[in-house]
């Protein structure tokens, strides 16, 4: 009986053997990489990006001074500013919300004004990392395929947002065009609902590099009609029939990875 069992292990642990992948072949397919997160990969490793989960970083962007600390998850914004009466207004954001301070008291605002000055510090911090955010857990990404804009070759991604945990913005879509043969960002879309809602068109402009992180600024454009399928605006963009609105200028970098 002892020796029939232990044949019957034996049998067990031979088709086992057979019928299941090696611990290496395991691995491979798990972690295998669906094309449009290679190629987001490759873009924050060419910009320099890897690191931002564990860094701080300040910059200037409109008279207004933010700085950015993350530590594994745990993230602290601020903006500083002083307002039209001469007021020092200092915003702080964390994982817990955000608190304004006005001459270095707490300041009493509605929910309305809270949730406004959120987008508006979120907006300007997570614009500036990109293509870092790209792989938040709310991302969707879908590859579109290759495009040529100026007579360059792009890999084309589309990226929506799970609605847990893709902010009140989760319906917001996006598109980015990254560079064949180095993975840059050379260009970004979006469609936005929130505060009216619209619809506009990033081109980077200044690229350099601060602490190896690629830092880039971008002009600002829209479609004249803002209706249209987000899907043609390279084609308008490329057409010459969009409109130029302002440029994104961040001035003052500092980037250090923890």
């Amino acid at each position: 009986m002892k020796k029939t069992l232990a044949t019957i292990a034996c049998l067990g642990l031979i088709l086992a053997a057979c019928s299941s992948p090696a611990k290496d072949e395991k691995e491979q397919v798990t972690t295998a990489k669906s094309k449009q997160q290679e190629i987001i990969d490759q873009a924050i490793a060419f910009h320099g990006m890897d690191g931002l989960g564990n860094a701080d970083f300040s910059l200037t962007f409109r008279e207004r001074d933010y700085t950015y600390s993350n530590a594994n998850g745990m993230y602290e914004y601020t903006r500083t500013h002083t307002d039209s009466t001469g007021a020092l207004v200092y915003d702080v954001m964390n994982n817990d919300g955000l608190i304004r301070y006005i001459n270095n008291k707490e300041a009493e605002i509605t929910e309305e004004r809270r949730a406004a000055f959120t987008r508006s510090v979120n907006s300007v911090i997570y614009f500036f990392r990109l293509p870092f955010g790209l792989n938040d857990a709310a991302v969707k990404k879908e590859y579109l395929g290759e495009v040529d804009i100026k007579g360059k070759t792009y890999h084309e991604i589309k990226v929506t947002f799970a609605q847990e945990g893709g902010g009140e913005d989760f319906d917001d879509v996006f598109l980015y065009w990254f560079d064949k043969e180095d993975y840059s960002m050379d260009y970004f879309a979006y469609l936005y609902h929130t505060d009216g809602g619209g619809m506009r068109f990033r081109e980077a402009i200044n690229p350099r590099r601060v602490n190896g992180v690629l830092v880039q600024d971008y002009v600002n454009l829209r479609p004249e009609n803002e209706d249209i399928d987000i899907m043609t605006i390279d084609e308008l963009y490329e057409a010459g029939e969009l409109k130029v609105l302002s440029e994104i200028i961040n001035e003052k970098v500092q980037i250090k990875m923890k």
